[in-house]
């Protein structure tokens, strides 16, 4: 198998049919599998998928409503294409982007390959500005350089896809869950369509979410293989500190100065507390990161090749 192309959708009953037809008619030159992952729809979705199935068309129906991420793991776990594509079902993603996309990804030997919406067919207040505003902050945080991070339509190499480990509302930050893994990346303009059925599911509520994803993602990318690094300084520079303070206050309660009523011992106080807790937290995560990888037995790097003198091992 070619190409897996892993759909997820939800409550989408009015795009189906038309979305099956795009999709046969641009990749009738390819090799594919179509992975429809249908996460908990209320509308008949499902049944509409069951009696339109075809030879190439997996269905994967989740127990309920889990999220956008978790219906993404499921459909790339059930694929088995050498290379997997990731779609929206609202039709605003054209299938017919997708030959072009496997072509620059097998021409530059990339790993993943991103979409940019050109000229987006979207609201501007409550659609483009909140997603302009969340791909500055993700691009200037991370320092991975990609311009649409809410661009559903990617193309990834199997083993990069299988081991994004997406949780909660990560599908957005699927570039830096790559990178962590060491992804060479590129992207390429793609069609985008206006919505003609079905209702969005995103909305402002979604962009506040980015901010805290964002934080658990910033840690994931630059210390979750060595958590004492932001815990350790931060702990020291507080018990440091409070340390200083205390000893200022020795020496005026030496000199005869009554110091029980100044404020600054209770904030000595408190940032010698908080200080231990932060070196003894990071001391506690370090011991955890390495029971997940121990006891797992998982690797804490990704080989890209191994090469010997007559032979290349990928």
């Amino acid at each position: 198998m070619k190409l897996s192309l892993v759909i997820a959708l939800y409550n989408e009953a009015g795009n189906i049919l038309p979305l099956l037809h795009n999709i046969v008619e641009a990749l009738d030159s390819v090799s594919y599998e179509l992975i429809l992952v249908d996460d908990g729809s209320t509308d008949g979705s499902a049944d509409i998928i069951q009696r339109h199935l075809l030879p190439c068309i997996k269905l994967v129906r989740l127990r309920k409503n889990y999220g956008q991420s978790a219906a993404m793991a499921a459909g790339i776990e059930a694929a088995a294409g050498e290379f997997i594509v990731t779609m929206d079902a609202d039709l605003q993603n054209d299938p017919a982007d997708i030959p072009m996309m496997l072509e620059v990804l097998l021409r530059g030997k990339w790993d993943v390959v991103a979409g940019i919406r050109k000229h987006r067919k979207d609201g501007l207040l409550l659609r483009k500005i909140p997603s302009n505003i969340a791909n500055r902050l993700i691009r200037n945080s991370t320092g991975i350089l990609l311009h649409d991070y809410g661009c559903t339509l990617k193309i990834f190499r199997r083993e990069f896809a299988r081991n994004l480990g997406l949780y909660g509302h990560l599908h957005r930050f699927i570039p830096v869950l790559a990178a962590v893994q060491g992804a060479r990346m590129t992207e390429v303009e793609v069609r985008h369509h206006p919505r003609v059925s079905g209702q969005s599911k995103y909305g402002m509520g979604r962009s506040v979410l980015v901010i805290s994803d964002l934080i658990f993602i910033l840690f994931l990318q630059k210390y979750f293989q060595r958590p004492m690094h932001i815990f350790g300084p931060i702990g020291l520079m507080m018990f440091l500190t409070g340390s200083v303070m205390s000893l200022y206050l020795l020496m005026l309660k030496i000199g005869g100065e009554r110091i029980g009523q100044r404020p600054l011992l209770v904030i000595s106080v408190m940032l010698i507390l908080a200080g231990l807790q932060f070196v003894f937290f990071g001391i506690i995560t370090e011991i955890l990161m390495r029971t997940y990888y121990e006891s797992q037995h998982k690797r804490s790097y990704h080989v890209r090749e191994v090469v010997t003198y007559n032979a290349v091992l990928t």
